[in-house]
């Protein structure tokens, strides 16, 4: 049999296929294996492909491939995974391959040096040198710091016996990761629990795809019921993973995992050090780590035998990834579970309508858990009318929800006010002559944060010390800040209950998953009597003495013709009154508004997600719009204006005709039509449901006149619209 003379490398750079390189010195390399291959001057890095090669070049005149890692190879199901996900989302597969290639991107770890006995005895024995050799001698090779630690001697004396012969350094192997056992504390699960578990560990236990959704009020025990299916995977010895919309959720979720499972999960995400990340995932790869829970990028780790994934919080829009590669997590985690051909469980109190739809058209099971455990009631919920209870000027927090919290206070309770907004201000205005401080390189103000005494851009992060004049005018002393954020919020806490212990709660005032589980660790330990926190608190903590909870501004985010925008307050609202009342003592939840009748804020105050559903379902399908009919964000963004919105026009001028159901809506600048320093044109595509859009899309889009310096986005199922 000969030896190919082309082997197709997937590469990690924006090309249309892989590109054909001649095999490397010795073995030919099988599909799926990471390689470093010359590109122009440099090397990349890429991986071996299916198929036979593209055989544009002569064989003759292919270059080969430069080195062979000996990372675990990418799976074929991996492979298929990718090569669905680009076909889907319209990206380049090459920068699918990146989100494997960030993880895989790591060389075996350095050996740890221990030592061991030569049995040759030292000149000298020492009491000290005697211990060390009964220690190696009973206990075999051992790392230094062991050694140590077990002794009490110092380095030195390990140094005098490795110089006399007496011991000799050797590599160690490390130490395999604990595994997670299944019935190491077996739960106390209602009936309604136990239920649900038994038919999600039915499920898993036969193997093959199925998707649940797995819906249940806040505090119902969603946790405990798919606890229970991951306990199954890892009793057959398959490997389980839980999907996080934000970092912050870890903290809790890994001391439950712990208590049930004997060992905390493996964890993953961005903060991780590059020690921990290989570690994480080189065990995943051996089929060694058998729990892993992490934010979407875990979907891409490179798993030997996967036997259930969970999406916790699915409806989260933490999970949609709107640079780079545009794609939602839960539904490419549903994508994966298909090809790893294992049941996925998506789990919600307030489900999304893409989950439902699911649902309606018989594609998921729905399971449900209509109450809270252990006999906790819901929060009582009221609407404060902003309009009849005005805060004192300067305030945002009304006199009712004040005297609550001075209540909730004299009671040793905790109270949370929610405000999903952080920093001090979002706009600093000059009260001479009306200017407002912008960012240089966005379409947005600067955010003032004055803990720092600074004014900084959200989007590109932009930071500039708080100016003491105007700089429009010049006028000093003249700056004020307009609206609250969660850090005004905060001090207007202490000035109305100065006894009260405050904390703030926000993705820029904690510093990584270690200081969330603190702040959360004092929360719990009652260190803590007032927070006041953006999303990050508004799902999977469990405080049992918080007992009120106060929406600070409920209305935000209703204008501005998001789509999905009362669904997510909705959902966000629901999520965060869901905080109070989880113990023994009741809860109450406050929300202000100035808009008390809009449909959504009536829905939230009469926990009437049903019909709140049902009117968000008739106005979608009436006009076409997701989860009824397909949208895609086309965005180009260049350094020059007027260039992006011509190629912008030739797009809509060339759009195709004859599709019926098929509109293309634009050009028109972004909302952030100047972002990072580049302009920004958005074209929306809407379509029906069942029409293939890629197919439609890809020769209009491949035709289009775009120079190097302009690029184009495509935003299939786009959830942000800015």
């Amino acid at each position: 049999m000969s030896l190919p003379q082309r082997i197709p490398v997937l590469v990690t750079l924006p090309f249309p296929g892989p590109l054909d390189y001649a095999p490397p010195g010795g073995a030919v390399p099988p599909p799926g294996t990471f390689v470093d291959v010359p590109l122009g001057p440099r090397r990349v890095t890429g991986v071996v492909w299916d198929g036979a090669g593209e055989g544009i070049v002569a064989a003759a005149k292919l270059r080969p491939i430069a080195l062979v890692h000996d990372w675990p190879a990418m799976t074929a199901k991996a492979r298929r995974f990718l090569d669905w996900m680009a076909g889907y989302t319209m990206a380049p597969p090459g920068m699918v391959l990146r989100h494997f290639a960030n993880a895989a991107n790591n060389d075996a770890a350095a050996p740890v040096t221990g030592y061991a006995p030569t049995g040759r005895q030292p000149d000298r024995v020492t009491p000290a040198r005697k211990a060390v050799l009964e220690l190696l001698a009973a206990e075999g090779a051992l790392a230094p710091a062991a050694i140590l630690a077990a002794t009490g001697v110092t380095s030195g004396v390990l140094r005098g016996l490795v110089d006399g012969g007496a011991l000799r350094p050797v590599a160690l192997a490390a130490p395999p990761a604990p595994r997670p056992d299944p019935d190491f504390a077996l739960p106390a699960l209602s009936e309604g629990q136990a239920a649900v578990a038994g038919e999600l560990t039915a499920a898993v236990g036969a193997g093959g795809y199925r998707a649940f959704l797995l819906d249940g009020v806040t505090g119902s025990g969603k946790t405990e019921v798919y606890l229970e299916a991951i306990a199954t995977a890892l009793r057959s010895g398959r490997q389980a993973l839980v999907l996080l919309p934000e970092i912050a959720l870890t903290a809790g979720l890994l001391e439950r995992f712990a208590a049930r499972f004997g060992v905390a999960p493996a964890v993953w995400h961005s903060d991780l050090t590059p020690a921990a990340r290989r570690r994480v995932w080189r065990g995943v790869a051996a089929g060694a780590v058998g729990l892993v829970i992490g934010a979407r990028s875990a979907l891409f780790l490179p798993f030997a035998d996967l036997g259930v994934i969970i999406v916790d919080e699915e409806h989260d829009q933490g999970f949609k990834q709107d640079d780079g590669v545009a794609y939602h997590g839960r539904d490419m985690a549903v994508v994966r579970a298909t090809i790893e051909d294992c049941p996925i469980v998506l789990a919600s109190a307030t489900p999304s309508l893409e989950t439902l739809a699911n649902v309606e058209a018989g594609r998921y099971r729905r399971l449900v858990l209509p109450e809270r455990h252990g006999g906790a009631m819901l929060p009582e919920v009221q609407i404060v009318d902003m309009r009849a209870n005005a805060p004192e000027r300067g305030n945002f927090l009304s006199p009712v929800l004040t005297r609550a919290m001075a209540e909730c206070l004299a009671r040793g309770e905790q109270s949370l006010l929610f405000l999903n907004r952080r920093g001090y201000a979002p706009l600093t205005l000059c009260r001479h002559c009306g200017h407002r401080i912008e960012c240089p390189n966005c379409t947005a103000w600067l955010v003032e944060h004055r803990n720092r005494r600074q004014l900084e851009c959200h989007h590109c992060g932009h930071i500039v010390p708080k100016p003491h004049a105007c700089p429009e005018c010049g006028e000093e002393d003249s700056l004020v800040a307009c609206g609250p954020g969660v850090e005004r919020i905060d001090e207007e806490v202490a000035n109305i209950l100065p006894q009260a212990r405050r904390l703030i709660l926000a993705s820029d005032t904690l510093g990584g998953p270690l200081a969330l589980a603190a702040a959360f660790d004092a929360i719990a330990a009652r260190e803590v009597d007032v927070v006041i926190g953006t999303q990050i608190v508004a799902k999977g903590h469990h405080f049992p003495f918080l007992t009120l909870v106060g929406v600070v501004d409920a209305d935000l985010g209703l204008d501005g013709g998001d789509l999905r925008a009362g669904e997510r307050i909705f959902q966000l609202t629901t999520q965060v009154v869901g905080r109070a009342g989880r113990g023994e003592r009741p809860g109450r939840a406050l929300i202000q508004s100035f808009d008390p009748e809009a449909g959504v804020i009536r829905a939230i105050a009469r926990n009437d997600r049903d019909g709140f559903v049902a009117a968000e379902q008739a106005a979608r399908k009436r006009h076409g719009l997701p989860p009824y009919g397909r949208l895609v964000a086309i965005i180009l963004s260049g350094p020059d204006q007027g260039e992006v919105m011509t190629i912008g026009r030739h797009l809509a001028r060339t759009a195709p005709r004859d599709i019926e159901g098929f509109d293309v809506l634009g050009p028109a600048p972004a909302p952030l039509s100047l972002l990072r320093g580049r302009h920004r044109v958005r074209l929306l595509v809407r379509a029906p449901r069942r029409l293939n859009v890629q197919a439609v899309l890809r020769p209009w889009l491949d035709a289009a006149p775009v120079p190097g310096r302009v690029r184009m986005q495509v935003d299939v199922d786009p959830y942000h619209f800015m």
